[in-house]
């Protein structure tokens, strides 16, 4: 739960607010559409290791979230934060065994990702991706997923709200979002928002709670967003979660530019672990905040400095026209020395 609980410190307890809603006259039951709908959604459980900030060892940790299967040969979208860093993923349909999964592509700045399964469940069925243009403001709502673990749960509410990316959450400044009063709670990230016609219209991403407990603020990453960066474009997946460094902690840790990456966490097989690079290795802090140092910092990615001005969406370009099987070069700071490392593109 620890990369689901980086969310929800910055937006609150994750949880939802309860009440029944009742079906808009002629629309289809509710029932209905959740039976219709349910071979779509995965149960997702990832395993991961961390440093633990109070007695210094790795440790591992668990996360449970939700996904929707979107292609016959085994494609499950779902949020990034629920599987990004994770060493084992295993997915889960109604009425079968899990199934281990890889991560293909993920999106941190819109939190989304692929997972490609190992095999599909011949329970499963693809869910329909809609147009989620037409979405409008008051259209009825389902939300099926895994609450606190609960699977294939079913909560209803509307749409609230349509915001436009970078307007509502600076972590997430790619990303279209609906917002949404139906009741989300920890392990229903990653899981889709269906509309009345049995449609997934959006990836359930975070809340937003000023009190810490639940406001009925719920954001939902649009599905034309998933569709244009998971699939319509390559969103190169690294493995890595990292701190960003502003110009005074680089300065306290003597780089030679004024900014850099400190690498946190390197995912079991991931490219950037295939690389060679080193996650951080001893919880500190620096200039008042929490990390875990000793691992690599990333300074330049194949030639662009991450202190350009909007270095993170020049990379994002870069990656996504380099050829698979080719590989990049990543300048790292690495125990005082400056060093070229090349990353393999998947």
């Amino acid at each position: 739960m620890r990369s689901l609980l980086a969310v929800a410190l910055a937006c609150g307890v994750l949880t939802g607010l309860p009440g029944a809603v009742e079906s808009q006259p002629g629309a289809p039951a509710i029932g209905d559409v959740f039976k219709k709908v349910l071979p779509s959604v995965a149960v997702i459980r990832a395993k991961g290791t961390e440093i633990s900030s109070q007695t210094g060892g790795i440790g591992s940790y668990k996360e449970t979230g939700s996904g929707v299967l979107i292609s016959a040969d085994g494609r499950v979208m779902t949020a990034a934060h629920v599987v990004h860093a994770m060493d084992e993923i295993a997915v889960e349909f109604l009425g079968s065994a899990p199934v281990p999964a890889r991560v293909v592509s993920s999106e941190p700045g819109a939190d989304l990702a692929l997972l490609q399964l190992d095999s599909v469940p011949a329970g499963a069925r693809v869910a329909v991706m809609a147009n989620s243009s037409k979405v409008e403001v008051g259209d009825q709502v389902i939300v099926v997923g895994a609450p606190y673990g609960l699977s294939y749960s079913l909560t209803v509410g509307y749409i609230s709200a349509r915001h436009a990316p970078n307007t509502i959450y600076g972590a997430f400044p790619m990303a279209e979002f609906f917002q949404t009063d139906a009741s989300i709670n920890t392990g229903n990230s990653g899981g889709p928002i269906f509309n009345m016609a049995g449609e997934a219209v959006g990836i359930v991403s975070h809340i937003i709670s000023k009190s810490g407990g639940s406001e009925g603020l719920g954001f939902v990453v649009t599905m034309n967003t998933a569709r244009e960066l998971l699939l319509e474009r390559r969103a190169f997946w690294s493995g890595l979660e990292f701190y960003q460094l502003s110009e005074r902690q680089a300065a306290v840790l003597n780089l030679p530019q004024p900014g850099g990456l400190m690498v946190k966490v390197v995912a079991k097989g991931s490219p950037a672990d295939q690389a060679g690079l080193r996650p951080g290795t001893v919880p500190g802090m620096v200039d008042g905040k929490e990390m875990v140092l000793g691992g690599d910092i990333l300074l330049a990615v194949d030639g662009i400095p991450v202190t350009e001005p909007n270095a993170m969406a020049k990379i994002r370009g870069r990656l996504a026209k380099v050829p698979p099987g080719s590989s990049i070069s990543t300048r790292v700071l690495r125990l005082g020395k400056l060093i070229d490392v090349p990353v393999r593109i998947p």
